[in-house]
């Protein structure tokens, strides 16, 4: 699975909020079922940055999530990101596509 967070940072705060943003790519990089991350900036708008992750499964990016260093170095980070859906399934060429379904409570 892929997950996308974009944030909208002002020029002023750019070499805080790169430090910071790599501090959180190296926590989530520690957990189990991590695959590999990647920090980007818009070349036409120079406020606009994204951390992009790659996961085994939704699961392990769930877990990684409650782990008490990505709660100290990633989730106050992640707060900062702009209020969109940032989760995605890999869309594999004739591979099947996840369902959106209700989910069975009983």
């Amino acid at each position: 699975m892929l997950v996308v967070n974009r944030f909208r940072v002002p020029e002023s705060d750019r070499e805080t909020f790169r430090v910071d943003l790599e501090q959180a790519r190296a926590a989530l990089a520690e957990r189990p079922g991590y695959l590999h991350g990647v920090v980007g900036r818009n070349v036409d708008d120079p406020e606009l940055w994204v951390l992009t992750t790659q996961w085994e499964h939704v699961g392990a990016y769930r877990r990684a999530l409650s782990a008490y260093d990505v709660k100290l170095h990633a989730v106050p980070l992640l707060s900062r990101a702009i209020d969109e859906p940032s989760a995605f399934e890999v869309v594999e060429p004739g591979g099947d596509l996840n369902i959106h379904s209700a989910r069975s409570l009983g």
